[in-house]
C-alpha cells in the first residue's frame, strides 16, 4: 500500500506579488502610493504571505512606507485596468487578470473612489511603518549654524 503525495502549493508557492509601478491606496488610511518593492523584515507580525516581506510603497516627497498586502487595494483606471506606471495597455491587462485571479473583488478601487481621509499621509504606524530613507537628510534650523 502506498501513500499518494499531493503536489498541492504552499500559500508561499501561490502568493500572487503586486509588482512594482502597481498604484496603491492603503485600506484604512485612504492614502495612495506606488509600490516599489519588498523589504524584508526581521520581527513584527504584518507581512505578506510569504511569512517574510512588506511591500515598500512610495507615497511621494522621498517618503516609503512598508506596508503588508492586507492593507492594500489596487487601483483601476477608467478601463477597470490596474494602474502600472509607463506600461503599455496589453501588460497591464495581463496584470489585472492575474490579480484579479488572486485578489477579492473588493481589493479593486477606481482612482476616483478616494474616500475623504485627514490627510494623505498616515498618523499611525498601522500598517505601515516608516523606513530609513523617509528621514530626511536635510539639517534642520537647530542644525545649521
Amino acid at each position: 500500500m502506498s501513500t499518494a503525495k499531493t503536489n498541492r502549493p504552499t500559500p508561499v508557492e501561490r502568493w500572487i506579488r503586486i509588482p512594482d509601478g502597481t498604484k496603491v491606496r492603503h485600506r484604512s488610511e485612504a492614502y495612495d502610493g506606488v509600490v516599489d518593492g519588498l523589504t524584508e523584515i526581521v520581527s513584527g507580525s504584518e507581512r505578506n504571505p510569504d511569512g517574510k516581506t512588506q511591500y515598500r510603497v512610495n507615497v511621494g516627497d522621498s517618503t516609503r512606507l512598508l506596508v503588508s498586502e492586507d492593507h492594500l487595494n489596487i487601483l483601476l483606471d477608467n478601463k477597470n485596468l490596474v494602474l502600472l506606471a509607463r506600461e503599455p495597455e496589453l501588460y497591464r491587462r495581463s496584470v489585472t487578470d492575474r490579480l484579479r485571479a488572486a485578489f477579492a473583488d473588493d481589493r479593486f478601487v477606481a482612482i476616483a473612489d478616494k474616500k475623504p481621509a485627514s490627510s494623505d499621509k498616515p498618523k499611525s504606524p498601522e500598517g505601515g511603518i516608516p523606513t530609513a530613507d523617509a528621514v530626511s537628510s536635510k539639517p534642520s534650523k537647530a542644525e545649521k549654524i
